[in-house]
């Protein structure tokens, strides 16, 4: 038996002995209708609460026989645990931090590939900004791409629930693919975004060049009825503060906290924090995408928490997206772009949503207009003031003048709080380790 097989050999029986001994995760929280002692592992989405609850709404892998259901405690079993064949319903209990780069960069690294060569070749003194990068370095920076890319995806099947154990459970380093997939919950996990070892130079994005990286911390791709609940989704150790310069640019090692693109459909994301990061919620990734995402991409983010975020919360393209009872603080002196994107074709409903802004920031920036497109901003509040978002937009941006009136009404929800009580609420409430 080979290596690699005697390993993976190891690493079966390890996930089937754990299956078989595993306990109840014991989770802390909040929601109000749940038993003392009940599996939260296996509690579905209530009716009604979002767009994930259309139809037959979200169930994961609550119905999972004893013999799918898994706890894991390295991202090695946790892989194995995802691949495991067929579509049963499945349960994968994540317990502590999952570290998919524990080995570090230099893992992946493909011979030759050498950063400081890199640089020296694609100095925009010596290559200058009109031609991509090409040549030696570059190829072997995409082959160590490569490599990271295949060890630091996992990709989640059909009828299935992610679940963290206790007030600690995470992921560093790796990037849940949620793709061709339906029926999927992911829960009570903090998951810090994972760094791009080898970000590419591009000297011809825009008038300087831009370092360009991959990796999603969550990627909702072409896959339907999706519950994301009770997460923290954020930089954690490696904010964007603490990344070097190369080339006069921000060496960008970050890609998006959470995306819902490529046709998805009916996703609900409730009671997490997004925090400390810049390109945050995108929901459609292309303009040119209508042939897949007109008509899809409706999704429902409510009690969520937005701390420190840069833009993109969301960005929205094509889908109807009910936006409600979420708190954003901007921090004072954080770089600050806007909130909610209103893009093509996009059907924004954004009701009821408080803001927290510094004294540097205008309510009139929390709208930013990328095409015509109508949308509803009701009953919202900036710095505990009513405050019209449209009006507000309209009055400081007139350049950039938005339509009201987004021609649907949501009707999936289930309690809506009053906007003031929501800063509290959601700082006690959101996030990973608040459910029981």
């Amino acid at each position: 038996m080979s290596r690699t097989a005697r390993r993976t050999s190891r690493t079966s029986r390890t996930l089937l002995l754990v299956t078989a001994t595993a306990t109840a995760a014991t989770l802390c929280g909040t929601a109000p209708a749940q038993s003392a002692g009940r599996d939260m592992a296996r509690q579905t989405l209530p009716a009604g609460d979002g767009w994930a609850s259309e139809g037959a709404g979200t169930t994961g892998g609550s119905q999972a026989a004893p013999e799918h259901v898994y706890t894991v405690d390295t991202w090695e079993e946790f892989r194995t645990a995802l691949a495991h064949e067929g579509t049963a319903p499945r349960i994968i209990k994540v317990r502590g931090t999952l570290n998919a780069t524990a080995n570090g960069c230099e893992a992946f690294e493909a011979e030759g590939y050498d950063f400081d060569q890199y640089l020296a070749d694609y100095d925009p003194a010596v290559w200058g900004l009109d031609t991509p990068v090409s040549g030696p370095q570059e190829d072997l920076r995409a082959a160590s791409a490569v490599a990271q890319d295949q060890a630091i995806k996992a990709f989640v099947p059909s009828n299935t629930t992610i679940i963290g154990v206790g007030r600690n459970a995470g992921i560093t380093g790796g990037s849940l693919q949620i793709k061709d997939a339906d029926n999927v919950i992911v829960r009570n996990l903090t998951i810090e975004s994972p760094l791009d070892c080898f970000p590419q130079w591009d000297p011809t994005d825009g008038a300087t060049g831009a370092w360009n990286s991959e990796y999603d911390a969550v990627v909702v791709y072409n896959s339907t009825h999706v519950w994301v609940d009770h997460n923290t989704l954020t930089d954690g150790r490696y904010p964007d503060s603490s990344l070097p310069s190369y080339f006069g640019e921000t060496y960008q090692q970050h890609d998006g906290l959470l995306d819902i693109v490529r046709g998805s459909n009916y996703v609900t994301a409730s009671w997490n924090r997004l925090q400390d990061h810049d390109k945050t919620l995108m929901i459609g990734n292309s303009d040119s995408a209508a042939a897949t995402d007109a008509g899809k991409l409706k999704v429902t983010l409510h009690h969520n928490r937005f701390s420190g975020t840069v833009e993109r919360a969301p960005r929205v393209r094509f889908g109807q997206v009910d936006v409600y009872n979420n708190h954003f603080e901007v921090k004072p002196g954080q770089k600050y772009g806007y909130t909610f994107g209103i893009g093509i074709e996009s059907r924004l409903y954004a009701e009821k949503n408080s803001f927290s802004l510094p004294a540097e920031v205008t309510a009139g920036r929390i709208l930013k207009k990328w095409k015509e497109a109508p949308l509803t901003a009701e009953g919202n509040y900036v710095n505990g003031q009513p405050t019209d978002l449209i009006a507000v937009h309209n009055t400081e941006i007139p350049a950039e003048h938005l339509q009201s009136g987004a021609g649907w009404t949501p009707t999936l929800r289930t309690k809506v709080d009053d906007p003031l009580s929501l800063a509290g609420k959601l700082s006690a409430r959101a996030g990973a380790g608040k459910i029981c």
